[in-house]
């Protein structure tokens, strides 16, 4: 029995390895056909005219493997200029996940795999490499796992301290760059739970008297929901006229082609009867039918007036508890982050720096501090109530991939016994895999509904939540249930005849679960990533659902300038969670690590593709996403060294189990050692970093940037020639000169505190972003709420050949503004669009 089942788990790890080696090799060849004549979508960064110049990313070549070369010799400081902090240590982590298995995969492979296969257990297959091929009869072999297992650990914790280094050194360079130290928003705190007594300007000058300009939220519910209601109404004016227009067309064209010529005198109406004009209904099925041009002109003529109304008096609306303060200096900002303003507990906080103003959600800025803590703990409970109910589908998809040991038992399943070998593995490998990626696609609306509803001011903010909650469900369902759903289904009749051998069948089988993982690991890194090279959504997206739902020229401007984006709070845990997975099956079946490295190596060249040409990222984190990946990294070693201490206690071997359990500590050790020295790096810059940049040299340089031409402005930047003299010159005495090459190697491995310091990175990553400056004006308005100066939408139609858009404009424009620019409606009544919309304007990243 044993034999067949291992035969039949290998045929489907082995049919999953076609299987999706076969759907990566076609998505490739699309990619490679296509990406030469479809610049739109695998190179629109290269070239949209929404894009500015200096934004733009350099094409690739047009050789069918020459853009591989180009695309992997690009030096750090450009990725993070195109991609961004976020998108550079996204890549870096997926990198981290390849080193750390090749690693695994040359310190395994020669010592380990001979270790297992020679272990007298009787599997085969691939379970012949893995740990339930040693026999209790051999357990003096556990050594090797134990000892190989404190090496790979002690590895791995070596890396996560480098790359903690690596990364605050990048990240406090990057941020004292001008780029970002010169924004508004990065001398802008958030102050939340402001008592009454400081909701004034006079009261905050008091507590901060290096302040610029203060901004008191205040109520802004009913300005929005007549704004929401304008825009809406606008909108829709906007299509039906469109609708109105194109229909007015093909009527013309209609009586020419029968010879019966329109009189234009009668206006659109000769073209179009009343019964034939665009209509809708005022409360869905049962609201009184109305004509949709009429009614939205009537109803924008007046919430017109009581917008302005509104604006007008918006000063003395109620006051909310949120302040934003901007400081005269980012160094102010920062010392203002770090006091404890209040003698309240939870007053006057939290506190955060950093918000653009485009990425505030000003609806979670009215909490008080008790509704933010009971909406914080609904939420979370919700969440958890979430993973509990979420393991029942999720272990259904596991029992799916050991649908063969449940047979004996569950009949009406053994029909799939007798399906082709080939299409059996496909639906007992490949089936639960996309099964389970459907399931979990589901999630992240849900948990980004939670984290706003528990009043995350920003949408950076809801995405550094969400990392956490969706790394929860991503272990404890992709992981932990479908692990003890899979390893528990392949013994289940046995475990019912015999209940008292439950741990260690359990324990002999947990290994055969790491098939599925592998599996998985394949639709990731090769049908996952495959696809993400063929742009397969982007194609339906631009080149399917565009002629069917852009029927105005604004939706044809949105689609084609739109790019996409990367949701960080739920791509980074996929990753983390397949990280986890590779580290907790490393030394229980080193195979996976193969799998890992191939699988992450690939998706690395997809991602770092798309982030340079494809995508556009809408909020910026500073790549804070990072760190907590690597924290959440720490979880496979844990799991991997209790699931050890597990198989040695069914193995009965003491010695090891102490052995293991000392390696636990010694993690915990560390993880807590290292958080508690690297946490307030994370949140806060260094005072001695602020001096070593020099910008408080000159104060008064932040009081004037928006009115300084560039050559008055003093040279502060990080890649000046006289600074990088001075720096590497510091940099160069604290590195010891080595005779041997490898043991500088070793030296500079272990010391990234020197080679990896904040110098090094400001004069070797720092990118040369163009620095936009930005008006007074812009500035003093940076964060009133948007609703406060939002103007009404300017309406986009299409000319046409009979002149009618000129009608209509003249109707219009009494109640909103209008224009036919840019767009017409050609002979065969097809809208063609020539340029961008007449009310556009570049966004500024304050």
């Amino acid at each position: 029995m044993a034999s067949s089942d291992t035969a039949s788990s290998t045929s489907s790890l082995v049919s999953s390895i076609i299987m999706n080696g076969v759907i990566f090799v076609c998505f490739v060849l699309g990619f490679l056909i296509l990406r030469r004549r479809d610049k739109r979508i695998y190179q629109p960064r290269t070239f949209l005219e929404s894009i500015p110049e200096y934004d733009r990313t350099e094409p690739l070549s047009s050789s069918w493997f020459g853009w591989l070369t180009s695309l992997v010799s690009k030096p750090d400081r450009y990725v993070i200029r195109q991609s961004g902090l976020d998108g550079y240590f996204f890549l870096r982590y997926l990198k981290f996940v390849v080193f750390i298995s090749a690693f695994g995969i040359i310190l395994f492979f020669p010592i380990l795999l001979p270790v297992n296969a020679t272990g007298g257990a009787g599997q085969t297959g691939l379970d012949q490499l893995a740990y339930s091929n040693v026999s209790s009869k051999h357990k003096n072999r556990y050594f090797a796992h134990v000892f190989l297992s404190w090496a790979f650990y002690s590895f791995i914790l070596i890396m996560i301290y480098r790359e903690f280094m690596y990364f605050l050194s990048v990240r406090q360079a990057v941020l004292t760059s001008p780029y970002y130290w010169n924004r508004v928003s990065f001398r802008t705190v958030l102050f939340q739970t402001v008592p009454d007594k400081f909701l004034s300007e006079s009261a905050i000058r008091d507590l901060f008297p290096q302040t610029r300009n203060i901004w008191i939220t205040r109520d802004a519910k009913e300005l929005s929901s007549y704004i929401s209601e304008r825009d809406k109404l606008a909108y829709q004016l906007e299509a039906s006229e469109v609708k109105l227009l194109k229909k007015a067309v093909k009527a013309n064209i209609k009586a020419e082609k029968k010879g019966t010529p329109i009189d234009p005198s009668g206006g659109i109406d000769a073209y179009v009867p009343g019964t034939s004009r665009p209509t809708k209904r005022l409360k869905p099925i049962i609201g009184k039918k109305v004509d949709t041009i009429d009614y939205n002109r009537e109803r924008l003529d007046e919430l017109n007036p009581k917008i302005s109304f509104l604006q007008e008096t918006f000063s003395s609306a109620k006051k909310l508890n949120s302040v934003f303060v901007e400081f005269e200096t980012p160094e102010a900002a920062q010392d203002a982050l770090q006091l404890v303003t209040h003698h309240i507990p939870l007053h006057m906080s939290p506190r955060y720096l950093g918000i653009r103003p485009d990425d505030v959600i000003w609806s979670s800025l009215r909490f008080s501090w008790w509704e933010r803590i009971i909406r914080s703990w609904i939420t979370t409970a919700f969440i958890c109530a979430l993973v509990i109910f979420w393991a029942v589908p999720v272990a259904f998809v596991g029992a799916v991939s050991n649908i063969t040991y449940l047979t004996d038992k569950v009949h009406f399943l053994r029909f799939l016994l007798h399906l082709p070998k080939p299409l059996y593995g496909l639906v007992t490998s490949l089936l639960p895999t996309i099964l389970l990626a459907v399931l979990m696609a589901l999630l992240p609306i849900v948990l980004r509904l939670m984290a706003k509803i528990s009043g995350d001011p920003s949408n950076s903010l809801v995405e550094y939540t969400v990392q956490n909650s969706y790394f929860a469900f991503q272990v404890v369902q992709v992981f932990l249930v479908t692990t003890i759903s899979s390893s528990a289904a392949s013994v289940v009749t046995q475990i019912v005849e015999q209940p008292t051998s439950a741990m260690s069948l359990l324990a002999n089988n947990l290994p055969k679960a790491s098939n599925f993982f592998i599996s998985y690991l394949l639709l990731q890194g090769f049908s996952i990533a495959g696809g993400l090279f063929l742009q397969i959504v982007g194609l339906i997206l631009y080149r399917v659902l565009s002629y069917i739902l852009d029927s105005t020229p604004r939706k044809m401007y949105n689609r084609y300038k739109g790019l996409s984006s990367i949701g960080w709070g739920t791509v980074f845990p996929i990753y983390a969670n397949l990280a986890v997975i590779a580290i907790t099956y490393s030394i229980i079946a080193p195979m996976i690590l193969l799998f890992c490295c191939v699988g992450f190596a690939v998706l690395y060249l997809a991602y770092l593709h798309n982030l340079l040409y494809v995508y556009q990222q809408d909020v910026d984190l500073t790549g804070m996403m990072y760190p907590r990946a690597l924290y959440q990294t720490f979880t496979g070693v844990y799991l991997s060294q209790v699931c050890l201490i597990g198989l040695f206690a069914v193995g009965k071997n003491w010695a090891c189990i102490v052995l293991s359990a000392i390696a636990l500590a010694g993690t915990a050790f560390f993880q807590i050692e290292l958080q508690k020295a690297v946490e307030p790096l994370l949140r806060y810059i260094p005072k001695s970093v602020e001096v070593e940049v020099g910008q408080n040299v000159d104060k008064d340089v932040f009081r004037k940037s928006s009115t300084l031409q560039e050559s008055e402005k003093p040279d502060t930047a990080p890649n000046s020639p006289e600074r990088i003299v001075n720096d590497l010159e510091t940099s160069s005495q604290l590195k010891p000169k080595f005779k041997q090459p490898i043991l500088e190697a070793i030296y500079r491995f272990f010391r990234p505190d020197i080679y990896a310091s904040f110098s090094e990175m400001r004069n070797r990553i720092v990118p040369d972003w163009f620095v936009a400056d930005i008006t007074e004006e812009e500035e003093q308005s940076a964060y009133l709420n948007p609703a406060y100066h939002a103007d009404a939408p300017f309406l986009w139609i299409p000319r046409d050949p009979m002149g009618l858009s000129a009608i209509e404009i003249e109707k219009t424009t009494p109640v909103i503004g209008i224009s036919d620019e840019a767009a017409y409606i050609n002979e065969k009544g097809k809208i063609i669009r020539e340029g961008k919309p007449p009310d556009y304007s570049e966004t500024k990243h304050l």
